[in-house]
């Protein structure tokens, strides 16, 4: 089963999007574009380049090198998940970790950054039947979309679910450092002139702290069938 529509999840970070997009992917065979992960890829790449440092950024230095940054999406039949290619690098775990998560807002704010990834992104909606999550979806690259959902959830829930997630990979991690990552992202997204995180006004708000997740599932099931009907 397919959707002639396209989804747009947008929320804060570690609120559970990718979770939910990848969910409503695999029940209705849609594409599952993980945006964040766009952004966290040119990141790393400023981070190796040197274009990025104290998070100061070489705006310049940053320009130039947009053209030599190619990201690509590659379906991992193993794991059943959706992996991150930078240049043809599988970039999927390296971009997961805490010192990008620490510049990602700073690279994500610079207008030629998301005027790049925004015509991708919108590309790649022209067929229809994609699920995209990120912060500006429904705002900016979906505005039409059929069905739009605002995620969200306490800081703390979303801290600890980030740390969970790192520290099940193995990662050293410290909860106090992830909150207080989460808040600085956080103010980052919303105060941001370029295409800041706002909730679209026909977006559905899900505030997910205290909702189970075949709760959560439920209720999107019943978004979707009746903007299908």
């Amino acid at each position: 089963m397919s959707l002639p529509f396209n989804i747009a999840i947008d929320g804060h970070s570690s609120c559970g999007k990718s979770t939910i997009a990848k969910s409503i992917a695999n029940k209705y065979g849609m594409r599952y574009i993980d945006t964040g992960a766009m952004y966290r890829a040119i990141t790393l790449y400023c981070m190796r380049h040197d274009i990025i440092n104290n998070q100061l950024v070489q705006s310049d230095k940053l320009f130039k090198s947009l053209n030599d940054v190619s990201i690509a999406f590659e379906f991992n039949t193993i794991t059943g998940e959706s992996e991150t290619i930078l240049n043809t690098e599988n970039v999927e775990d390296l971009i997961r970790g805490i010192e990008v998560s620490d510049n990602v807002s700073i690279i994500a704010q610079i207008k030629q950054v998301r005027d790049k990834l925004i015509i991708l992104q919108q590309d790649i909606g022209r067929s229809k039947n994609v699920v995209m999550d990120g912060r500006d979806i429904g705002t900016k690259v979906f505005p039409d979309a059929k069905l739009k959902l605002f995620v969200t959830a306490r800081p703390e829930i979303r801290a600890k679910r980030r740390y969970d997630e790192l520290t099940q990979k193995g990662n050293d991690v410290s909860f106090y450092e992830i909150l207080k990552s989460l808040n600085s992202r956080d103010k980052h997204d919303i105060s941001r002139a370029i295409n800041p995180l706002l909730r679209a006004k026909d977006a559905v708000l899900i505030d997910n702290s205290d909702l189970s997740i075949k709760d959560q599932n439920i209720l999107i099931e019943n978004l979707i069938n009746n903007k299908k009907s």
